[in-house]
């Protein structure tokens, strides 16, 4: 189910490793000089960045939310607050931080500093060959066909291009015809340049000369003078492979990775929550705390859910499940293989050959690992007659995926080869449409919230020029769609010609903890399915029609929301959702025996608590932050004659001595209600 949505979750790390720049890309960033062409944060916006205050903020959850239109030109400015933790000194005061969108002095910038780089990449290494460098969300990269390069290098590069800064040289725009052009390109022997130049349809080309001594094939925009750019505000980050065009069978090349800003506050500001994001990265925080692993001996892209990755998990599920059974859907379990022909039918084969595993031969019969689950779905619809009175018919299923992806392209839990969907699908009349979605963006409202985010940003994309479907159903399911937004009262942009081939759809992200973006619901009108499998119904007048299906996911995948909600906690999960809610601590080995009956009466109460001794108190109590444990219960002889414990929060501190019996109430009535100790 639902292509589009894993393909805009697919890439997640603060710099992906590798990009696809297809011929209409590598077009579209030259001919297009106002807009943005690639995005390196994948599933989430980077436009918004700030650090909140982490814990109170994060911990008190909302019982509302708020849903936001996605229009570049209204979302400008955002503000990076200092963090309480972890970070040490913060900035001084609040710095807001433009976006390409809403300064176009600072795209201008960020697009010259990818031109000042290559120049000064050249100047080092001549043997160097440039590619394409583009302005992207929060700097700029160019891609080099050369020697990897280090660290050591690009702190050269970086001085070369201080000195070219410091020069004040021109930024030259010249048009020359297209024979003109190649023959500057094959005077200098660039041969990705010539392959730029055939891609381009329109005459005449535009180049950029930096001075007199680099140029570039490019439509601009650029600043008027080198010297236009605050050196102090540009910063070289990092060097990652890219194949060329996004091939794994072409050459492959040196990404050089740099930021950006218009001064150097709001580098400092940038950098700041780098650091803040870099502390919260679900890599390291679930080896730290022992949540999930990927095992090379088992292959890239196949996770591992630890014992307490995997309580948090059954929390998720058990929470979805709930609430699913109280909105009146029915809960599913399929295969997770079936006949090729399955997937033959559903077009799956034709359309999506790219991410399916190979088949596998069963008997003189072809076998496929299922990439989605919808067509399982319909399987079960299409098992009998359905009347019109049957309608709407709600089915779910936590349905495990596989969807292959190149080796460099995984990152962590946010993209794999093995995933859990919270899949579901509606079967409904015309006539329903408008109520079904309105329960689904209430529902998912729902679900959202108990996690702890409130803040979306919603699109709506409507019919693109290639469409399967009469024009009256997609004006139906259009203003369906736009309706139950309107009545949910949440503000959305409408994305014109974005939607699916099949149908139109909502998207929504959700914003975490450092005002990052994070694509996860999904709901889309499907009228390309129920035709393959010419699914019906029985009307009023005995007569077969065809139902509307709707696709939807709230989570999007378990392991890629697991990993959201890790860095959007920093690894500091709330008392209800907390693998371990409780570490009873002894002063001495002394009161083991009485920590074990404390313990045993904590899970008897259905309390995740656990026992750790061996070490002095106060390592006790440090090892037991350092795992995030919301409550920590010490022992000492005291405790034992009085039949009590102390207990102390992991942010609260000591909050006094009390009868176990209190403890657990306290305990249950705020994992129950979902609030701090």
């Amino acid at each position: 189910m639902l292509l589009v949505l894993h393909r805009m979750a697919a890439s997640h790390s603060l710099f992906a490793s590798s990009l696809k720049l297809t011929s209409n890309q590598l077009l579209h960033h030259y001919r297009c000089p106002l807009k943005r062409i690639v995005s390196i944060s994948g599933g989430f916006s980077r436009s918004r960045i700030r650090v909140l205050p982490l814990y109170h903020k994060a911990h008190g959850l909302s019982t509302t939310s708020s849903a936001v239109a996605t229009d570049s030109t209204d979302s400008t400015d955002s503000a990076v607050l200092a963090d309480d933790k972890g970070l040490g000194e913060a900035p001084p005061e609040k710095i807001v931080l433009p976006t390409n969108e809403s300064s176009e002095r600072l795209l201008r910038i960020r697009h010259t500093c990818a031109h000042v780089m290559a120049m000064a990449v050249q100047k080092l290494f001549p043997d160097a060959k440039v590619t394409i460098g583009p302005w992207i969300e929060n700097g700029f990269y160019y891609d080099f066909d050369m020697e990897p390069l280090t660290d050591k290098d690009l702190k050269r590069i970086k001085k070369e291009m201080d000195r070219i800064i410091g020069r004040n040289l021109p930024l030259i725009r010249e048009e020359v015809s297209r024979d003109e052009a190649q023959r500057r390109i094959m005077a200098v022997n660039e041969p990705y340049k010539m392959e730029i130049l055939d891609s381009i349809q329109e005459d005449p080309i535009t180049i950029y000369h930096i001075g007199g001594e680099w140029w570039d094939l490019c439509a601009g925009p650029h600043v008027e003078y080198t010297g236009n750019i605050n050196r102090k505000a540009v910063e070289l980050e990092s060097v990652a492979g890219a194949y060329w065009r996004g091939d794994e069978k072409k050459q492959m090349l040196q990404r050089i990775y740099g930021t950006a800003w218009e001064n150097e506050e709001q580098l400092k500001a940038y950098l700041h929550f780098k650091e803040e994001a870099k502390r919260r990265d679900h890599r390291r925080l679930g080896q730290d705390l022992d949540l999930f692993s990927i095992q090379d001996e088992a292959g890239g892209g196949l996770v591992f859910w630890h014992p307490k990755g995997a309580i948090v998990r059954r929390i998720i599920e058990d929470s979805w499940k709930k609430i699913h059974i109280e909105h009146d859907y029915d809960l599913l379990y399929t295969p997770h293989v079936a006949r090729a022909d399955l997937w033959k039918t559903s077009g799956h084969l034709d359309f999506y050959r790219e991410n399916m595993y190979s088949q596998i031969t069963i008997e003189d019969e072809l076998y496929q690992l299922r990439p989605m689950n919808c067509p399982y779905h319909i399987l079960i619809y299409k098992r009998k007659l359905h009347s019109y009175r049957d309608f709407p018919i709600r089915v779910a299923e936590l349905g495990t995926v596989y969807r292959y992806e190149l080796s460099g392209s995984l990152h962590g839990l946010f993209r794999v080869r093995g995933f859990t969907q919270d899949d579901a699908h509606i079967f409904c009349l015309e006539d329903q449409i408008k109520d079904e979605i309105r329960g689904v963006l209430d529902l998912t409202e729902e679900i959202l919230l108990q996690f702890g985010f409130s803040k979306y940003e919603v699109n709506l994309s409507t019919r693109p020029e290639k469409a399967v479907g009469a024009d009256d159903i997609w004006e139906k399911a259009t203003s369906a769609l736009r309706d139950a937004l309107d009545d949910k009262g949440w503000s959305y942009r409408i994305d014109e010609g974005g939607g699916a081939f099949y149908g139109p759809k909502i998207d929504l992200k959700i914003e975490d903890a450092l005002g990052r973006k994070w694509q996860c619901s999904t709901i889309q009108v499907d009228f390309n399915l129920p035709q393959r499998f010419d699914i019906t119904y029985v009307d009023s007048n005995s007569e077969k029609q065809r139902p509307i299906m709707i696709h939807r996911a709230v989570l999007g995948s378990l392991e890629r929301f697991f990993g959201v909600l890790i860095e959007h906690y920093a690894g500091d999960f709330p008392l209800w959702l907390s693998p371990i809610q409780a570490r009873v601590l002894p002063v001495t080995d002394t009161q083991l025996e009485y920590c074990n009956e404390v313990t045993n009466k904590l899970k008897a109460n259905g309390i995740r608590a656990e026992v750790c001794h061996g070490e002095r108190l106060p390592k006790l109590i440090r090892n037991s932050e350092k795992q995030r444990i919301p409550l920590m219960a010490v022992v000492g002889p005291k405790e034992v004659e009085t039949q009590t414990v102390t207990v102390r929060s992991r942010f609260g501190g000591e909050l006094g001595t009390m009868i176990v019996e209190d403890f657990i109430s306290r305990t249950k009535s705020a994992t129950e209600n979902r609030t701090s100790f």
